[in-house]
């Protein structure tokens, strides 16, 4: 007989919570140091708890060497792509605070200080700020698109009608045997095709 499949979602019972919480952490910091030695690899693992207490673990090098590895490579890859977004939180990040701190029931075990909602409204106005930059981005791209377009339909027209003159001009011994009333109909259509 196997397991019972775990529904992904928020453990209602404080209780239940604080003992899945305990076991998968367990069984987390085993994993981190099972890959650790497997692969060779160096592991850095920050858990904080729902009261904020914190859980790390490393292997292959102490937490704190590990994490200025990360700030090096993360300031790496900033340089490369500036217009990378939240300044380290994603906008799915931002989006579990936002419903964790305001749409959950505020009596549920969050209290939140004024710094913590003050660093909250900011990292919401800036997240509506990049929103609406990119926003504005997807907006301009077809106009762009829509004036290179005329840009080069004018560059056709131009040399099309300079086409014409030159066309018109050496056959203008051909247009001088024509005579008055067709040599009219000839300059009217010539006059179209220019405008």
């Amino acid at each position: 007989m196997g397991r019972k499949k775990v529904e992904m979602k928020r453990i209602e019972n404080k209780s239940s919570r604080q003992v899945t919480f305990s076991k998968r952490r367990s069984g987390l910091i085993k994993k981190a140091r099972e890959i650790s030695v497997l692969c060779d690899l160096q592991v850095a693992l920050l858990v904080f708890s729902p009261h904020g207490r914190l859980y790390d673990f490393s292997a292959g090098d102490s937490v704190t060497n590990i994490l200025k590895r990360y700030r090096n490579q993360n300031d790496a890859n900033d340089a490369e792509s500036s217009n990378d977004g939240l300044t380290g939180v994603s906008p799915a990040a931002l989006l579990q605070i936002i419903q964790r701190y305001v749409v959950e029931d505020p009596a549920d075990d969050v209290q939140l200080t004024l710094n913590d909602l003050e660093q909250l409204e900011e990292q919401i106005e800036l997240a509506l700020t990049q929103i609406r930059a990119r926003k504005m981005q997807l907006m301009l791209e077809p106009l762009k698109t829509l004036q290179e377009q005329e840009s080069k339909l004018k560059e056709e027209n131009e040399l099309l009608k300079q086409q014409i003159l030159a066309a018109a001009s050496d056959n203008n011994t051909a247009y001088g045997a024509i005579k008055g009333s067709e040599q009219d109909v000839v300059q009217a259509a010539i006059l179209q095709l220019l405008h």
